[in-house]
């Protein structure tokens, strides 16, 4: 018996090791029962993101959001999905940080926009997308878009599609 607990605890250490690992995301239940399936629910208050994955129940992850002044609210809609994107700071950032390169090159370790980004519409102002800077995950710290670490924006990435809707709450 006690033979059989040590094989099953290596082959469960073995199979999570081959896994990336969770940066902030768990399965939570999930009272508010106003949201679909497939549906990102973003609390700025909590610092976290929702997606719904059955009534009652959704992936939680913990994200950055916009500095005080530069936060939301309301309702949005993934109108683009991009792997290892470009980044051209927007007029108000380089305004802000005028020494920023027009373009940084998606991969670069200097890129803020990190492995993917889900872009938000209509206008695409605002997006959810990975950092190189996971020190700000839980701090109010963007222009206005959620940063999440790497490995959760891929994991969140690949469960979401074009036209998923987006209800960003207080």
């Amino acid at each position: 018996m006690l033979r059989h607990i040590a094989v099953a605890t290596i082959a469960l250490s073995a199979a999570g090791a081959a896994a990336p690992p969770a940066e902030a995301r768990e399965v939570v239940g999930m009272r508010d029962g106003r949201f679909d399936p497939g549906t990102i629910v973003i609390r700025t208050g909590e610092r976290k993101l929702y997606y719904v994955v059955s009534p009652g129940e959704a992936i939680r992850y913990t994200i950055a959001v916009g500095k005080a002044g530069k936060q939301w609210r309301g309702v949005k809609y993934v109108e683009e999905l991009q792997v290892d994107p470009a980044w051209s700071p927007p007029a108000e950032v380089k305004r802000d940080n005028p020494r920023l390169p027009d373009v940084i090159p998606g991969g670069s370790p200097r890129n803020p926009m990190g492995a993917r980004v889900i872009g938000l519409g209509p206008t695409g102002q605002y997006a959810i997308h990975g950092t190189n800077m996971p020190n700000t995950i839980g701090t109010a710290a963007s222009y206005g878009c959620f940063r999440m670490h790497n490995q959760d924006v891929i994991d969140l990435y690949a469960r979401v599609r074009m036209g998923t809707p987006v209800v960003v709450l207080p």
